[in-house]
C-alpha cells in the first residue's frame, strides 16, 4: 500500500477532488487472500467491530457519487428545483458509510445545512470525473461563514471571470437579453482597431461553429447609429493583450446570471472583494477595461453590448485605480488611467447635457433615441398600451413604427429620455425618479464626481511627484482639482442637503427644489467625504433610523416609496429591498467619520442575512433581498438573479459576493463568531449590552404595521438615533470599540495597541471552543431558540 498524500478537507474543489485518495486512474493490487479492495482501492479487511471508526479520528465517507447523488434528491428535494433547502418536506437524513469500515458502518447525515452541502459536494465530484469518492464530514458541517467566504474565493470568481478571446467567446457572446430573430453571436470592433477587427475575422473563419458576425463601427456612434442596431445586438470589444500566442483577452468580472458582460459600477464592488481575496491582477484587468472603453467608446459604459453604447454608469474609477495602486503600485499605470478618468470627467459628466448648467451640479442624461431593447419584451406595454389605442394599433406595431419615427409622440420622448437616465443611475426602477430623473441633481452622482476631484488632486500630488499631463498635454495642477472638489462641495451643500431633515435629497434642475424622496444614496456623501462631520452626525443622529432595518439598510423609506397596488406594483430600488452598493459605501462612509460601531453594527446585520439563506436555501447568494423579511425570493420587476441554480451555486452574484467579504474583513472577531452560528441580530446586540431606544411593544406594533409585498407580515426592527462617538444602544459611556476589547488594553485610539492585538486577549471563548464553532451544523428553519445541544442533536452526522 502506497501512503496517501494528506489533502487540506477545505481545499478547493479542484484540488480536494484530483488529489489523495481522490485522485484519478489509481491502480493498485494487494497481496494476501485475507484482504479485499474498495472501489478507490483501498484496504477494506473486515476487522472485529470494535475496531471500526475510532471515535477520536475525524470522520470520512465513502460514498458512490452517482447513486448516493440519486437517492438525496428523490428523497429530500421535495419540491424539484434540484436543492435542498428549508422548504423541502424530506426526512432530512441520509444514512452513507464511514471510509473506515470500508462502508460497512453506517453514519446518519442530518439537517438541511450538511445535506445540501452534501448534495453541493457530489455535484461538484461529478465535476471531476469521480465515481467514488472518500468524503470528509469536516466538509459537510464547516461554519458557514469559512464555507461561504471560502467558494466565493476559490469558485465564484473564476465562475464570474470572461474573456473575449478565442477561448472565451462563446461563454461570453451568450446574451440572455438578446430578443432579435438573429441569435447569431456577433461582435463590434472599434473603427481605428484594425489588428483586432483582423483577428476576429480570423476567428469567426477558423471556427465556424461560432457562426461568429464581426461587425466595425462606425468612427462617430451616434444615437440614431446605435438604434440602428437594435435588432441586431452584440458585444462590445474590451482590451486585449499580446501573449507568445498571440492576442489574448484582458480578464473581467460579470455579474451573473442574465447580466453576462462587464458593467460599470457593478465592476467597482467586484474589484473591492477581488482585492481581499488576493486577486489584484483580475481586478487590474478591469480598470484596463474600463480605460480602453473611455479611449474607444468615449464612456465607461453601462456595459459592453451595443444597445449600452449611449449609456454610461455611477464612476467610480479613481477610487478603484487608487485601491489597486496601494495593493500593487505602478505609477506609470496610474498615469494613463487617470488621463482617461480625466477625459470621462470633462467629456461626459461635467458636458451639457448631464451638466446643468446653472447649478454646475450633474444629472444621469443620456442621450438616445426609442424604446430600451435589451428589457423583457412587455416591460413597457402597460406604458404603450393608451397611445396604441389611441392611433387604433397593436401595442408591437405602435412601439415598431414608434422605433421607426413613423408614430410622433413627445410625451413618450420625454418618458424614454427618464428612463435612459433611469439606468445610467444604476437604480433601475425606483419611484425615486419615476418621470424625473433626467432634470435631477442627485447626490450619489455629485458625491461620485466630488470624489473623483478629490482623488486626481491627492494622486498627482502624493503618487506621481506633482505631475500629470492629460490628453491634451496639459499640465493637471493639484490645486485646480481641489477647488473643483470645493466648489462641488458648496454646491452639494447649497442644492442637495436639507438642515431641517438632516439628510441629502435630490435637486430638480427643472423645477428648483429638492424633491422629497428619501434615498439611502444619501450616506454616499459620507464615503466620498463631501459632508462635514457635522452633517455626518447629524446625518447618523436623526436619519439612520429610516433606513436601518433588521438586514441592513432599506434603498429608501416606506413614506417615500408610497401604496402599492396592482396598478403601482413595488419597484426593486425601493422599500423593501436592499442592495450590496449601498451597504459597502454605507460602512465606509461611517468609518470614514468616526462611527465605526454603527458601520459593524449594520455589516453584521447584511452579513447575518446572507449567511442565513446560505444555509437555508444550499448555498444561495441573490442579486439582492427583502432586508425586512430577509428574503431573498422577491415578488417585483425582473425578479432577482441567482437563485436559479441546480444542486451547487457556481457563481453567487458579483457585488454580494464582494459585500460579503468586505463584511467579513471589518467584523470584529466576536461578532465573527457570533455569525458563524447565526446569531440573530438582535441577540448579538443584547449580547454586548445593547439598548433599545423603544420598547419590544412598540417595536412589534411598528412592524405589524409594515407588510411585505403587500401581502405577509413582515419583521422590521426600528433603530433610533445614534450619537457619535457614542449611541445610545450602549451602556452609559461605553463605545462599541470597548466591547471588542478586553479591559486590561490600552485605548484603540491611543495608538498603543491595534484591534487584532487586542482581539488576541479576548478570553470569552477558548481555542477549543473556537474550533467547536467550525463544526456547527444547521438544519432547522424554525425562528425559535434552540439551544446548541439541541441544535447538535438535529445537524448532526450520527453513527448507527
Amino acid at each position: 500500500m502506497t501512503v496517501e498524500q494528506d489533502v487540506d478537507v477545505h481545499a478547493p474543489a479542484k484540488t480536494y477532488y484530483t488529489s489523495g485518495t481522490n485522485a484519478r486512474n489509481r491502480h493498485r493490487t494487494v497481496s494476501g487472500h485475507h484482504s479485499t479492495m474498495n472501489k478507490l482501492g483501498e484496504d477494506t479487511t473486515r476487522q472485529r467491530r470494535a475496531s471500526h471508526d475510532d471515535k477520536n479520528k475525524a470522520r470520512k465517507f465513502l460514498l458512490d457519487v452517482v447513486e448516493t447523488k440519486r437517492i438525496l434528491v428523490e428523497q429530500e428535494d421535495t419540491d424539484g428545483d434540484f436543492q435542498i433547502t428549508v422548504n423541502d418536506l424530506g426526512p432530512k437524513s441520509l444514512s452513507v458509510g464511514s471510509a473506515d469500515s470500508g462502508g460497512y458502518r453506517k453514519i446518519e447525515i442530518r439537517g438541511t445545512y450538511m445535506l445540501s452541502n452534501l448534495l453541493q459536494e457530489l455535484a461538484l465530484a461529478e465535476d471531476y470525473g469521480r465515481k467514488y469518492i472518500v468524503l470528509d464530514e469536516a466538509r459537510l458541517n464547516e461554519n458557514p461563514v469559512d464555507r461561504l467566504s471560502r467558494m466565493i474565493r476559490h469558485n465564484f470568481w473564476d465562475g464570474l471571470t470572461r474573456r473575449i478571446d478565442a477561448e472565451g467567446l462563446m461563454k461570453i457572446c451568450a446574451d440572455p437579453k438578446n430578443r432579435s430573430d438573429n441569435q447569431h453571436p456577433r461582435i463590434y470592433v472599434p473603427y481605428n482597431e484594425d489588428e483586432v477587427f483582423k483577428y476576429y475575422q480570423t476567428l469567426a473563419t477558423e471556427q465556424p461553429q461560432l457562426k461568429l458576425e464581426v461587425e466595425r463601427l462606425p468612427q462617430d456612434i451616434t444615437p440614431e447609429y446605435v438604434q440602428s442596431i437594435n435588432d441586431k445586438p452584440g458585444l462590445l470589444t474590451l482590451a486585449l493583450e499580446r501573449t507568445e500566442r498571440g492576442f489574448q483577452g484582458v480578464p473581467f468580472v460579470v455579474p451573473g446570471g442574465r447580466f453576462n458582460e462587464m458593467y460599470g459600477w457593478d465592476s467597482y464592488f467586484e474589484s473591492l472583494g477581488l482585492l481581499i481575496d488576493d486577486r489584484v491582477d483580475l481586478a487590474r484587468g478591469m480598470v484596463d477595461n474600463f480605460v480602453y472603453e473611455i479611449n474607444h467608446y468615449g464612456k465607461i459604459l453601462n456595459a459592453n453590448r451595443s444597445y449600452y453604447l449611449s449609456r454610461s454608469q455611477p464612476p467610480f474609477l479613481t477610487d478603484m485605480a487608487r485601491r489597486i495602486h496601494s495593493k500593487s503600485p505602478d505609477p506609470e499605470w496610474l498615469r494613463g488611467t487617470l488621463k482617461a478618468a480625466i477625459k470621462e470627467y470633462h467629456t461626459v459628466w461635467m458636458s451639457e447635457p448631464r451638466l446643468d448648467p446653472k447649478t454646475q451640479l450633474s444629472r444621469y442624461r443620456p442621450a438616445g433615441k426609442g424604446i430600451p431593447p435589451e428589457t423583457e419584451s412587455s416591460h413597457f406595454d402597460h406604458i404603450i398600451k393608451p397611445y396604441a389605442i389611441k392611433a387604433e394599433l397593436s401595442v408591437p406595431e405602435y412601439m415598431k413604427q414608434y422605433n421607426e419615427g413613423t408614430q410622433l409622440e413627445p410625451d413618450l420622448d420625454d418618458y424614454f429620455l427618464h428612463d435612459r437616465a433611469v439606468r445610467e443611475s444604476g437604480h433601475d426602477t425606483t419611484y425615486r425618479f419615476d418621470g424625473c430623473c433626467a432634470n435631477l441633481a442627485t447626490i450619489d452622482l455629485n458625491a461620485l464626481l466630488f470624489k473623483y476631484e478629490r482623488d486626481i488632486a491627492e494622486l498627482i500630488e502624493q503618487e506621481l511627484d506633482g505631475h500629470l499631463e492629460d490628453e491634451q498635454g496639459v499640465s493637471q495642477q493639484p490645486e485646480v482639482w481641489r477647488e473643483r472638489a470645493q466648489r462641488r462641495r458648496e454646491a452639494i451643500d447649497k442644492y442637495l442637503w436639507n438642515e431641517d431633515k438632516a439628510l441629502y435629497f435630490d435637486y430638480d434642475t427643472l423645477k428648483e427644489e429638492q424633491i422629497t424622496y428619501e434615498s439611502v444614496t444619501a450616506l454616499w456623501a459620507l464615503w466620498a467625504g463631501c459632508a462635514s462631520q457635522e452633517q455626518a452626525e447629524k446625518l447618523v443622529n436623526q436619519s439612520l433610523s429610516k433606513f436601518e432595518v433588521l438586514g441592513g439598510l432599506v434603498s429608501g423609506t416606506l413614506e417615500s416609496r408610497g401604496d402599492i397596488s396592482l396598478d403601482r406594483p413595488n419597484r426593486q430600488w425601493d422599500f423593501p429591498f436592499g442592495w450590496a452598493p449601498h451597504q459597502i459605501l454605507a460602512w465606509q462612509g461611517l468609518e470614514n467619520y468616526g462611527m465605526k460601531g454603527v458601520a459593524d453594527r449594520l455589516a453584521y446585520r447584511w452579513l447575518y442575512m446572507i449567511t442565513k439563506s446560505f444555509v437555508d436555501f444550499n448555498g444561495v447568494v441573490p442579486e439582492k433581498y427583502d432586508v425586512v423579511s430577509l428574503s431573498h425570493k422577491v415578488q417585483v420587476e425582473y425578479g432577482t438573479v441567482g437563485i436559479d441554480f441546480q444542486y451547487v451555486p457556481r457563481e453567487g452574484f458579483g457585488w454580494m459576493n464582494a459585500s460579503y467579504q468586505i463584511g467579513l474583513s471589518m467584523l470584529p472577531k466576536p461578532m465573527r463568531r457570533a455569525l458563524g452560528i447565526i446569531s440573530h441580530p438582535e441577540t448579538v446586540f443584547e449580547k454586548f449590552n445593547l439598548m433599545y431606544p423603544k420598547s419590544q411593544e412598540e417595536q412589534i406594533q411598528e412592524a405589524e404595521a409594515i407588510t411585505e409585498n403587500g401581502q405577509d407580515i413582515a419583521a422590521i426592527t426600528y433603530i433610533g438615533s445614534i450619537r457619535s462617538p457614542q449611541s445610545p444602544y450602549l451602556a452609559p459611556n461605553k463605545s462599541m470599540d470597548d466591547l471588542f476589547y478586553s479591559s486590561d488594553t490600552a485605548d484603540p485610539s491611543s495608538g498603543e495597541n491595534t484591534r487584532e492585538e487586542s482581539q488576541e486577549s479576548i478570553t470569552e471563548e477558548s481555542e477549543d471552543e473556537e474550533e467547536e464553532e467550525k463544526k456547527v451544523t444547521f438544519g432547522t428553519s424554525d425562528d425559535e431558540d434552540v439551544s446548541q445541544e439541541e441544535s447538535d442533536d438535529r445537524n448532526r452526522s450520527t453513527v448507527m
